[in-house]
């Protein structure tokens, strides 16, 4: 039987968030430590773990099927690669960052400037759709510490919260791009792989839905029923069951994380009672 080969980064948070990810999707592995390919042995899936900066080209050529990487580095590599999808984790941003003390108004700051970055296409490309022209300093690692040594005025890095800089003097100004996780493909998979990389998605979006969405249960008085109804229309309508007292009624429905807080509020104003939420392991459309 064919399998499936996906890449994924072998070490750091993206590894660990892409194996977690394949976990949650039922997909079992042996031990991977000390390993550098491992099968999954419920799935038809081979993981090669690579470094990030590989795995757009391996995609590319056919080495193998599919790779987990940041959104980032497949726009800087611009390799002939599919986004299959994004996956909701490793979120970051690339920005620009200048040292602290130093003064900013706009963009026009960074005219003439170096600029120090392990992003030199998506940088330089920024720059020239701004008409700014900026001399572009590659390099690799320890960015944050190129105007401190004089290599550079200015940096463009990811930042998650923004702590790097400040332990090295900067501050954030101007945000290029936001990244995440995605999976992406080689353009031209086999057929026997489309239909394993069908069922992989499948899981991957059960397992987002769970993510981002809570199962509710409550008490509500039945001349309530109508307007709680309204507030919580689950994925087609609440699940509405007697309660032993009188008048009460029991209410079990799905409320997407983002609003969780705002209806919560709305219920109690209609008089539910008795809230409880619960987190969902795979929730299936």
């Amino acid at each position: 039987m064919s399998k499936l080969k996906i890449a994924i980064q072998k070490s750091g948070r993206l590894s660990e968030k892409s194996l977690e990810l394949l976990k949650e999707c039922g997909i079992k592995f042996p031990d991977f430590k000390s390993k550098l390919k491992n099968s999954a042995t419920n799935f038809p899936l081979e993981i090669l773990f690579l470094r990030d900066d590989d795995i757009p080209k391996y995609v590319e050529q056919g080495i193998v099927d599919i790779g987990i990487i940041g959104e980032n580095e497949v726009l800087e590599q611009d390799k002939n690669v599919i986004v299959v999808r994004k996956l909701g984790f490793a979120n970051c941003r690339l920005s620009l960052a200048i040292p602290k003390e130093t003064d900013y108004s706009n963009l026009s700051f960074f005219k003439g400037k170096k600029i120090a970055t392990s992003y030199p296409t998506i940088v330089r490309n920024y720059f020239e759709n701004k008409n700014i022209f900026a001399e572009i300093v590659e390099i690799s690692g320890s960015v944050e510490i190129a105007p401190s040594i004089g290599l550079a005025d200015t940096i463009a890095d990811l930042v998650s919260s923004g702590s790097t800089l400040l332990h090295n003097g900067l501050k954030e100004v101007e945000e290029i791009l936001r990244s995440e996780a995605v999976l992406i493909s080689n353009e031209n998979l086999p057929a026997e792989s489309e239909i394993i990389l069908e069922s992989f998605l499948f899981r991957i979006q059960a397992v987002v839905n769970s993510r981002e969405n809570k199962y509710i249960l409550l008490n509500a008085p039945n001349e309530s029923l109508d307007q709680i109804i309204n507030i919580l229309p689950g994925m087609k309508s609440p699940t509405v069951l007697p309660l032993a007292e009188s008048g009460w009624s029991s209410v079990h429905s799905v409320v997407r994380e983002n609003e969780f807080w705002r209806i919560i509020d709305e219920l109690k104003k209609c008089g539910a009672e008795g809230i409880l939420v619960i987190p969902i392991e795979k929730m299936v459309l």
